[in-house]
């Protein structure tokens, strides 16, 4: 009875502990982004986000995750299926190489394309020869959201190419199935749950993207200017409500991802 009473008891602290700990590290400073947000009420919250400025920030962003997204969809799909069904020398080392990104602080990343992409080196001189410039407009915003999102849509496809039951396959290819057929109607359904979802997180992660754009975007007003990049220099410009503003939309976008992304999971795992 008295080890019955000790495992609840630490049942429950553990519970309280875990509970505690989620409020003040998310609820808690969610509920403050949006409570900044409205500070001034309806009217001025409405017109933080209306600014001509800031909406542009907004569409650009979102523009451009989305072309992000499209690039990291159809390439990382092809990374999983290549890392998932052939073996070729450094196979484990570009498969750890995925995950680069997630260790590697953004700022360095930022760096990296300035560097490889700058008019000083040979990429960036062959695109002047060719009359157009990447770093500093949009393509350096793209290559940046590209890098720090890539790993999101491979590792949500890899567990499902490892699940693929090899026998569906090989009933279709018994079947005079071509192995193009066989891909787009056998293999690539199992493989489009994993697709969107990572899809999804990946233009959620590529949203609030700071750290990597900030050194090669040029933050030109209406022109190379994202969300993230206009959030902190209303900081800087002692404007929280306006940059709470458009926080609370990109944070209530990422909420509907997020949302989306579970229910996928959700409705493929049956549960």
């Amino acid at each position: 009875m008295t080890n019955m009473l000790q495992s609840r008891w630490w049942s429950w602290g553990f519970r309280s502990a875990v509970l505690l700990y989620f409020v003040l590290l998310i609820v808690f400073p969610i509920l403050g982004i949006y409570g900044q947000s409205l500070s001034g009420g309806w009217h001025a919250f409405l017109d933080n986000v209306t600014e001509a400025l800031a909406w542009k920030s907004v569409l650009l962003t979102v523009k451009l995750a989305l072309i992000s997204t499209a690039i990291n969809a159809a390439i990382g799909t092809m990374a999983a299926w290549v890392l998932i069904r052939y073996r070729f020398p450094g196979r484990r080392l570009l498969n750890s190489l995925v995950d680069l990104p997630f260790a590697l602080p953004t700022a360095v990343v930022g760096l990296m394309i300035l560097l490889l992409l700058g008019p000083r080196s040979p990429i960036g001189q062959g695109a002047e020869s060719l009359g157009f410039t990447i770093l500093f407009h949009e393509p350096a915003i793209v290559i940046a959201m590209v890098f720090v999102t890539f790993p999101f849509v491979i590792r949500s496809v890899q567990p499902l190419l490892e699940e693929l039951d090899a026998s569906e396959e090989e009933a279709a290819y018994t079947m005079g199935a071509s192995p193009a057929r066989t891909f787009f109607r056998v293999i690539l359904p199992c493989m489009l749950p994993g697709i969107a979802s990572g899809a999804m997180l990946a233009f959620s992660r590529a949203l609030a993207e700071f750290g990597a754009v900030v050194l090669v975007a040029g933050n030109i007003p209406g022109k190379t200017l994202i969300a993230s990049v206009y959030i902190f220099g209303e900081i800087e410009s002692d404007n929280p409500a306006g940059a709470a503003a458009i926080s609370v939309l990109l944070l209530t976008l990422s909420f509907l991802i997020l949302w989306i992304v579970n229910y996928v999971q959700t409705r493929r795992t049956g549960r």
